[in-house]
């Protein structure tokens, strides 16, 4: 099962560790910021929760592109981009944390608001265990390391994205030119 893998995937990653520059250590992320070139990756630095994300999915077998064509606003390296493709009408696997009927599990993408930054959606992880009030996460960058971490369930998750083990990416024509000219 894809979700089981993803969170295998993750929490191997995660524990490996990876790191930008921090603790006097120079950054080893080139093996997660290399799906989205051309960006410069010393801007991931401090930045790359949703690209780990991106790079365990990857791992782990879901074939989509580092950057959905519109109208995901983003490249998946951005939270936002998580949000927006989870929530397009042929998905929607984009879960509210309100929602009392969703039971979060294992290989579930978690997405929290107001954790690191003063905003929404501004962090990702992998979900690798779920208690009454607590999950367990493989994360990328908590303070700049990757990390299995241990967090409430709290007003800060906002909600979940399960990724259907069948689900396939399929490129439209529009898409496949939008991808063109996205690698120009």
């Amino acid at each position: 099962m894809r979700e089981h893998r993803l969170a295998t995937v993750a929490e191997a990653l995660a524990r490996t560790p990876f790191y930008g520059n921090t603790m006097g250590l120079t950054s080893n992320l080139q093996p997660i910021v290399k799906h989205f070139s051309p960006a410069p990756h010393s801007e991931f630095d401090g930045k790359w929760c949703a690209a780990f994300v991106y790079h365990c999915s990857f791992q782990a077998g879901l074939d989509l592109p580092p950057r959905h064509p519109e109208p995901v606003s983003c490249s998946f390296a951005g939270v936002r981009a998580w949000i927006e493709w989870a929530k397009l009408p042929p998905n929607r696997f984009y879960s509210s944390a309100r929602n009392a009927t969703y039971t979060p599990k294992r290989g579930d993408l978690v997405v929290f608001d107001w954790l690191f930054d003063p905003g929404p959606h501004d962090h990702i992880g992998v979900v690798l265990a779920v208690g009454k009030s607590k999950i367990w996460v493989a994360e990328g960058n908590v303070n700049n390391v990757s990390n299995v971490v241990e967090r409430k369930r709290n007003s800060h998750v906002r909600g979940f994205i399960r990724i259907p083990k069948h689900y396939r990416y399929e490129a439209t024509i529009s898409s496949k030119v939008q991808g063109k000219r996205l690698r120009n």
